[in-house]
């Protein structure tokens, strides 16, 4: 039986405009974000009902909505790619669109699984996980990362490569770990913060990291850690260090920075290497703090990630 975890694992956050349906369902100024009005939308341009029929564009409309967990259109999209409409015939991908469907309770989704095959694990691109680097050319990561001690720079450049896969400006990556460890693989801190991003046991496992001295699971862990804490504080850098040191629930307590020392030097440290107060963020992550955004922020995102 297909697990849930597995089941979820396969719709991710973001789309990857790489192909037509994707660079469609990418223009989110267009098309309505509820998962009814995706669907409503999404069938009227496959059968032409008061629109010019495009298949493409209701695909691409359907993918948004499995984005959003929706079974039917789960069941829609993987029709489309059984049926070679609108996209080329795939029984790989429709079955595995239907397996999550059937998961979700879409009883004829469990039928033509039968047809199609089972779950594959393959997925559309247009629910690929999005590789996205916060843009900033006037900044060069080996301008830094060759003033390191040869044997850091390794784990330097391996932040700055796996950055991305977490939406993470390599440079706000960098002076993270840069700050919590001088990109140390065996570091442990007093507190039992372990690694280059100084895990703390429990955040270690909250970010499914097994073991925090392998810089690559560690790495990872933190910038899933990283993420999480800018979609909950919707961006606002400093307040996504200051719970990155100190943890968000003390952030949340003291209504913003917490009055310790070492947290306020962090947050300017911080602050300080990457020269921004803002970074783009992915809203569907997490409720947000009651936090209000920073004096000049937007309480919205800033652009898709």
């Amino acid at each position: 039986m297909l697990s849930l975890a597995l089941c979820l694992s396969v719709v991710p956050l973001q789309a990857l405009p790489a192909d037509p349906l994707t660079a469609v369902a990418a223009n989110e100024a267009v098309f309505p974000r509820t998962e009814r009005d995706l669907l409503s939308e999404a069938e009227r341009f496959e059968h032409g009902e008061g629109v010019a029929r495009d298949p493409s564009r209701a695909a691409a409309l359907y993918c948004e909505a499995v984005l959003l967990g929706s079974a039917d259109a789960m069941y829609a999209l993987g029709w489309m790619y059984a049926n070679a409409r609108g996209v080329q015939r795939d029984d790989g991908l429709a079955g595995t669109l239907f397996a999550m469907a059937a998961f979700l309770g879409h009883a004829q989704a469990a039928n033509l699984s039968r047809y199609t095959g089972e779950y594959s694990g393959r997925v559309p691109a247009c629910l690929l996980p999005r590789r996205t680097v916060v843009a900033d050319s006037q900044w060069d990561p080996e301008a830094h990362i060759e003033a390191l001690e040869p044997e850091r720079r390794e784990i330097a450049r391996m932040v700055v490569k796996l950055a991305p896969d977490y939406q993470i400006s390599p440079r706000l990556a960098l002076a993270i770990a840069l700050t919590e460890s001088r990109f140390n693989p065996v570091a442990v801190s007093p507190k039992s913060a372990m690694g280059v991003m100084q895990l703390i046991p429990d955040t270690a496992a909250r970010f499914n990291v097994r073991n925090p001295f392998d810089p690559v699971q560690n790495i990872r862990g933190g910038l899933a850690y990283l993420r999480w804490l800018l979609a909950y504080f919707r961006g606002d850098v400093a307040l996504a260090a200051a719970g990155y040191n100190a943890g968000e629930k003390a952030v949340d307590r003291y209504r913003g920075i917490p009055p310790y020392p070492e947290t306020k030097a962090y947050v300017t440290r911080i602050l300080d290497f990457v020269k921004v107060g803002h970074h783009p963020y992915d809203s569907r992550i997490v409720e947000p703090s009651n936090l209000k955004a920073a004096p000049g922020q937007s309480e919205r995102p800033r652009g898709p990630l």
